[in-house]
C-alpha cells in the first residue's frame, strides 16, 4: 500500500488544481472565440440553373463570392447571341441573370413522311423517327434515326420491299384457281386462290393466299364429301328438290309461306365439310294490336277499322299518334314489325269508345302536330355512331 502524498509533493506534481483548470478552460474557450469572430462567414453560389440547350458539362457544384463562369450553347442548339455571356456569383450568395437563350438546331422531315407529322415539316434536334412497315412488306434499311447536332438524320428513310412467296403447289387430283394474274415464278402478299378438286371430290380447305411472312399453306386434300338431306323450314318449303344427300357444292332452294319474309340467302350449299350452309329464316307478319285509333301505314293515314285484313310484314312500319298534354298537340311514334312483334309505343293511349266514336276530332291523330319532334318519336333501333377520337 502506498503512503499518501504530503502537502509539499502535491504542489510540485504535474496535477491541475480546480483553481488552475477553470483558468485553462476560460482561456481556451476565449480563443475559440477570438478566431472566430476574426474569421467572417463567406457566402457562396451553388450549380446555377440553366434553360434548355445550355452547357451544363463544365459547370461546378460550388463557386466563391466574384466568381465567374462563360454560359454557351451545347453542341446541337443555336445562341441566341454571337457574344459569349457571362454569370456572376455575388457576395450575397446569388447568380446574375444571363440572357442567353439555345434554339435547337432543326431536322428536314422527309417529304414522304410529313402529311403523318401532322403538318410539321421539321423536327428539333434530338427528335427520333420509328420506321415500320406494313405486313407483308419487309424493311431494307434502319428502323430507327435521329436528328443530329448538324440538322441532318443519322439515316436515310428506310424502303418497304413488298414480300412475294413461291408458286402454291396445287392439290393432288385437282388445280388451283388464282384470283389475278401471277408471274411464272411467285406471288405477291395478299394475292389469293382458290383450290379445286376434280369432282365429285371437294378439297379439304378452299382458300390459300400469300402470307405476310412469304410462305403459302401445303394443298389442301380432295375427299369425298356429301351433305344430309336437307332439313325443313319453319314457315317455308324446299322448291323443286330430291329428297336425298347431295354432293359438294349441290345447292337446294327455299321459299316462305303467304305473307311470311325470307331472311337470308334463298339457296343454301353444300360445303367442302360436308354441311350445309347457313338456312334462311321465315319472319312472320304482325297484327296492330289495338282497336281504335288512326296509324299510318303504307303511306296512308287510315282508321284501324278499316286496316284489313289486320297485318303488317316483317320489316314494315307503322306510325301511331301520341299525345303531348303540356303544347296540346299531337306527335307520330314509328314501330317496326319484328317477325310477329309490333311493339306499342308507351306514349300511346287507346281512347275509350266514346271519345272515339263521338269526339274523334279531338284524338292526336287529328289535331295540330307538334312543331318539335318528341325524343320519343320512334320505337326502331337504330345503331350507335362511332366515336371519333
Amino acid at each position: 500500500m502506498l503512503a499518501p502524498l504530503s502537502p509539499t509533493h502535491r504542489r510540485h506534481s504535474g496535477l491541475l488544481t480546480p483553481k488552475k483548470m477553470a483558468l485553462t478552460l476560460a482561456l481556451l474557450l476565449l480563443s475559440q472565440v477570438a478566431l472566430h469572430s476574426a474569421v467572417p462567414t463567406k457566402k457562396v453560389c451553388g450549380r446555377p440553373s440553366v434553360r434548355d440547350g445550355i452547357d451544363e458539362s463544365t459547370l461546378k457544384r460550388v463557386y466563391e463570392a466574384g466568381e465567374e463562369l462563360i454560359v454557351a450553347c451545347e453542341r446541337g442548339y443555336t445562341p441566341s447571341t454571337a457574344t459569349p455571356r457571362r454569370m456572376s456569383c455575388s457576395a450575397a450568395g446569388e447568380w446574375t441573370q444571363s440572357d442567353l437563350a439555345c434554339t435547337p438546331k432543326m431536322c428536314q422531315i422527309p417529304r414522304p413522311l410529313q402529311p403523318l407529322a401532322r403538318g410539321k415539316t421539321e423536327a428539333p434536334f434530338k427528335s427520333v423517327l420509328n420506321y415500320t412497315c406494313d405486313d407483308g412488306y419487309l424493311m431494307i434499311g434502319a428502323n430507327e434515326s435521329r436528328c443530329l447536332h448538324d440538322g441532318s438524320w443519322s439515316h436515310p428513310p428506310p424502303l418497304c420491299k413488298v414480300v412475294n412467296c413461291p408458286l402454291p403447289k396445287p392439290p393432288r387430283d385437282g388445280r388451283i384457281v388464282h384470283d389475278n394474274p401471277v408471274t411464272a415464278t411467285a406471288t405477291r402478299y395478299g394475292q389469293g386462290w382458290t383450290y379445286e378438286c376434280n369432282p365429285p371430290k371437294a378439297p379439304s380447305y378452299e382458300r390459300g393466299s400469300c402470307r405476310a411472312d412469304g410462305s403459302v399453306s401445303q394443298p389442301p386434300v380432295c375427299q369425298e364429301v356429301s351433305c344430309p338431306i336437307p332439313g325443313p323450314l319453319r314457315d317455308g318449303f324446299i322448291t323443286f328438290a330430291v329428297m336425298r344427300e347431295h354432293g359438294y357444292k349441290e345447292t337446294v332452294r327455299y321459299g316462305c309461306n303467304e305473307h311470311y319474309i325470307l331472311d337470308g340467302g334463298a339457296e343454301i350449299l353444300c360445303q367442302n365439310t360436308g354441311n350445309w350452309s347457313a338456312k334462311p329464316v321465315c319472319r312472320a307478319p304482325c297484327s296492330v294490336g289495338i282497336k281504335r285509333g288512326r296509324i299510318i301505314y303504307n303511306s296512308n293515314k287510315i282508321w284501324i277499322q278499316n286496316l284489313k285484313p289486320n297485318r303488317v310484314l316483317h320489316g314494315e312500319e307503322v306510325t301511331f299518334y301520341c299525345l303531348n298534354k303540356a303544347e296540346k298537340c299531337g306527335y307520330p311514334v314509328v314501330s317496326t314489325c319484328n317477325d310477329g312483334t309490333l311493339t306499342i309505343p308507351e306514349c300511346f293511349q287507346e281512347p275509350g269508345k266514346i271519345e272515339y266514336t263521338l269526339r274523334s276530332k279531338s284524338l292526336p291523330s287529328e289535331i295540330s302536330m307538334c312543331a318539335a319532334v318528341s325524343p320519343a318519336s320512334s320505337t326502331r333501333s337504330t345503331p350507335q355512331a362511332a366515336a371519333l377520337h
